[in-house]
């Protein structure tokens, strides 16, 4: 009688176990890949450079006098005196902004990929060459040099009033076409290092300030608010190093993202993660198309009546608004039920993004609605 009673509360227990929503399950990830540590981060840089060597695709000098007066300063800085007045047509030159990101911990003479692109009208930069460009960061110093042959990964040609052109020709690259010639003061010296969590979060704070305690006891790490924590570094060089490489392989325990659709507003892209889900709603969308026609017409004067030929236009507009259905949306728990659910509309993009605003207010949706 007993082993019937549990049987039939081991059922019920089952029973109720898969009535209840099953948990997202966590993830450990290494602590590099959630987190960063503050001051140790990418530079960028910045140049204004000449490109030499261009077929006949350069700048007009007419309309970019800039490119003609850095011609001229070139020139004079290498000892070739210009005559004023002098009207000098550069079509094989071209005026370009040269960019190029300088990563942490470089050193002088370390070699970097820069990005060339064109300021004025040339036409192209496919063959040209850029000349030393210094490179500098947002303090104004220079940190880099760059010179060397562009490298366009498209092509065009034309002629008798027909051109075909394949990718950007405005813009290339120049591997390795930058050397650095001044480095970033480092943030390795110091006692304490600050790590900056990806997102802000308390709990993914609280997992972290566990997993780092865990591992290398209490007093090391000491939290500064949901983002920030602040490391305490060992005092010499070669252990200090060891310390970061098992700092960044530490397991922290994270959460499944929270359920989010993104709008891209300028695409028309919608993109959802798999934790968004649908309630039961009834949904209604109609369209309102307003068109507005006008037809030329001739008006011809009658016969010896001196009046002129005059051209009018008729103008008429039409309102169409087709009759809108009422269509049930069932409930979805997962992402593939969801995307079910949404094409029973069978609605256009557009459509469907106003849609799905209307469906967060309503409480259909239950996920956050970020546009970018």
């Amino acid at each position: 009688m007993r082993r019937a009673h549990h049987t039939r509360l081991l059922s019920a227990l089952l029973g109720l176990a898969l009535l209840l929503p099953a948990a997202m399950p966590s993830a450990a990830e290494r602590l590099k890949d959630i987190a960063s540590i503050s001051g140790i981060r990418n530079n960028q840089l910045i140049g204004y450079g000449i490109a030499v060597g261009l077929d006949g695709t350069g700048d007009q000098t007419t309309q970019t006098p800039f490119t003609r007066q850095s011609v001229v300063s070139m020139l004079q800085a290498l000892g070739v005196s210009v005559p004023p007045g002098q009207n000098i047509q550069l079509k094989n030159t071209a005026a370009v902004i040269v960019t190029a990101t300088l990563p942490p911990f470089s050193r002088p003479g370390q070699s970097i990929d820069v990005t060339v692109s064109s300021l004025g009208n040339a036409k192209s930069l496919r063959g040209g060459t850029l000349l030393m460009t210094p490179l500098r960061g947002a303090d104004g110093q220079v940190y880099g040099m760059a010179q060397g042959n562009i490298l366009i990964g498209g092509a065009g040609a034309g002629g008798g009033g027909a051109a075909v052109q394949v990718n950007q020709l405005s813009a290339g690259r120049i591997p390795s076409g930058a050397s650095v010639e001044r480095a970033v003061p480092g943030q390795l010296d110091q006692a304490v290092l600050q790590i900056e969590l990806s997102r802000s979060d308390f709990t993914l704070m609280q997992r972290t300030l566990e997993a780092i305690t865990k591992r290398f006891g209490d007093g090391i790490a000491v939290p500064v608010d949901a983002r920030f924590l602040q490391v305490r570094l060992p005092a010499e060089p070669g252990p200090r190093m060891a310390f970061l490489a098992e700092l960044e392989q530490v397991q922290v325990v994270t959460e499944a993202l929270s359920p989010r659709v993104v709008i891209n507003s300028r695409t028309g892209s919608v993109v959802m993660n798999q934790r968004v889900t649908l309630e039961p709603c009834a949904v209604s969308h109609g369209s309102l198309t307003i068109r507005v026609n006008q037809e030329p017409q001739v008006s011809q004067p009658q016969p010896f009546s001196r009046g002129e030929t005059a051209v009018t236009t008729r103008d008429s507009a039409e309102i169409e608004q087709p009759k809108a259905s009422l269509v049930a949306l069932p409930g979805a728990a997962s992402l593939d039920e969801v995307v079910r659910a949404l094409n029973l509309l069978g609605t256009n993009v557009t459509d469907l993004i106003s849609i799905l605003q209307a469906m967060k207010s309503a409480g259909a949706l239950k996920a956050e609605i970020e546009v970018i």
